[in-house]
């Protein structure tokens, strides 16, 4: 169902979604948006949102997923939660699986009705996994003030 993606460019830059694109969703699919330090379900949850490498973006019950890069936001001088959060919220995941939010991107994503989830460490494996098993709850707010390195 899902591969590395070829639609972004090496900076993470990517056009907006039109009705039909596969980067879209169905009403029905459940999927989440893991921030990760490399772009395979070993590598381990990235602790910072905006900051992460990559966005895993899984199927937590087939485990399949597409590796987003976001080096765009990864090397932003400012901005890069808000920035960070319009890319993922493109991909519509129920949940964001990340290590720490700060209040601009945690606003932004709930907005879009996206749950947050912080404080999550371990491999993106791991943390799916825990998310299936109910291990993991949504955030009440941001767990980090702005610009946390």
């Amino acid at each position: 169902m899902f591969a590395t993606t070829s639609r972004f460019s090496a900076l993470g830059v990517c056009g907006p979604l039109k009705p039909g694109d596969p980067h879209a969703g169905k009403e029905d699919d459940v999927k989440l948006a893991v921030s990760a330090s490399g772009p395979t379900l070993d590598s381990p949850v990235d602790p910072r949102f905006g900051r992460a490498p990559y966005f895993l973006i899984v199927d937590p019950e087939t485990l399949e997923f597409e590796a987003v890069p976001n080096q765009m936001n990864f090397q932003a001088a400012q901005g890069a939660g808000i920035q960070t959060a319009t890319l993922v919220a493109r991909y519509k995941p129920k949940a964001v699986l990340t290590g720490n939010c700060g209040p601009k991107a945690f606003q932004a994503l709930q907005a879009a009705g996206i749950q947050v989830i912080v404080e999550v460490s371990g491999t993106v494996r791991q943390a799916v996994e825990a998310y299936q098993t109910g291990r993991l709850t949504a955030a009440a707010g941001p767990n980090v003030v702005s610009h946390w390195k």
